[in-house]
């Protein structure tokens, strides 16, 4: 069978998958949130203490008198229709419109704390590999380890309190100043709409407001990306084509460069797609931390206000990123990648 057939039976037998894993991720989170405690009635109607013939009408209302099993088929059809259904606690908003509203914050968050982790990721992984046995490796390789143990919520307070509390250098929390009107609502990213506005002003305010959380949440990503590149790269050097370009007299930057950093990178493509598809859902803490009003501060809200249909449409959406994440970063990796066969 030829590499191109193969590759096109692979990538039907993934998409034939992917229902399936949201099928088991919907299931899961439909299940979860009935097993834990709390009534969603409650919350709406503010922990008065109402009778319960009240809370019953509510709950007939709402459908969560229904068995079990019945609101889970008719979650099901909803899903098949694509309705995500409305919000037990913002006066009937849907769903989708909770995600169009919150989702921009969360991918402005998530872009730009990639780019801090893969720029500091990169380039620690990539001192430490070309200078092995040394200080510089020893110092990498701590650097990945802190990284990845360092909790991000601890990590984002103590950077508040350095930078935003006692410096004053940036906001502890928020989005934009509220002295200022954000710029118009053109794609939702802050930082993109400015720049279509042409106005310097509110670029600077957004990315100043942005600082904080990217730094946060892309700094302790970083280590991820710090170890991949530096046991890849290692390697690397030490292939045949690599001491060939060495007796050609091709000095060792160009040779790290443009040679053996190429190939270092390939595996750190894959990792890439999958954490940055990690990350829009992940953000939770640093947006908790750092008060931004993304998706997964609205879904941490939503979690504690038993919002059943907003916690499983947020989810269903982060699930379904995930999945088709992983797919085209499959098929992008199979075909810069020769040596991978199906």
């Amino acid at each position: 069978m030829s590499r191109s057939r193969a590759l096109q039976y692979y990538v039907m037998a993934r998409l034939l998958l992917a229902p399936l894993m949201l099928w088991t991720i919907v299931t899961v989170v439909f299940l979860l949130l009935r097993a834990t405690p709390g009534d969603p009635v409650d919350v709406i109607l503010g922990g008065r203490g109402a009778p319960d013939s009240v809370k019953e009408e509510y709950r007939q209302r709402l459908g969560l008198a229904d068995p079990l099993w019945l609101q889970y088929i008719r979650y099901l059809g909803s899903l098949l229709s694509f309705d995500l259904g409305n919000s037990l606690t913002s006066q009937g908003q849907s769903v989708v419109e909770i995600i169009q509203l919150h989702f921009p914050a969360t991918l402005e968050l998530a872009t730009f704390g990639m780019a801090v982790a893969l720029i500091v990721g990169v380039g620690f992984g990539a001192i430490s590999a070309s200078k092995p046995n040394t200080v510089f490796d020893v110092s990498g390789r701590l650097f990945g380890i802190i990284t990845y143990a360092i909790p991000l919520f601890w990590f984002g307070m103590i950077l508040q309190l350095i930078f935003a509390v006692q410096l004053g250098w940036f906001p502890p929390n928020g989005r934009f100043s509220l002295g200022y009107s954000p710029p118009p609502t053109i794609t939702g990213l802050y930082t993109v709409d400015s720049i279509l506005n042409l106005d310097i002003n509110q670029l600077l305010i957004s990315l100043h407001y942005l600082a904080l959380p990217c730094l946060t949440l892309g700094f302790l990503i970083s280590g991820i990306f710090e170890r991949i590149v530096r046991v890849n790269l290692r390697q690397t050097l030490k292939a045949d084509y690599v001491e060939a370009a060495r007796a050609r007299g091709i000095s060792e930057s160009k040779i790290l460069i443009s040679h053996a950093l190429k190939n270092a990178l390939i595996p750190v493509i894959t990792v890439l797609g999958l954490t940055f598809a990690s990350m829009l859902g992940g953000a939770v803490l640093t947006e908790v931390t750092f008060s931004w009003p993304g998706l997964g501060s609205r879904l941490y809200q939503a979690i504690s206000d038993r919002d059943y249909p907003t916690v499983q449409g947020i989810m269903v959406f982060f699930a379904a990123i995930v999945v088709v994440a992983s797919i085209l970063i499959d098929i992008i990796n199979a075909y810069i990648d020769p040596r991978i066969r199906y």
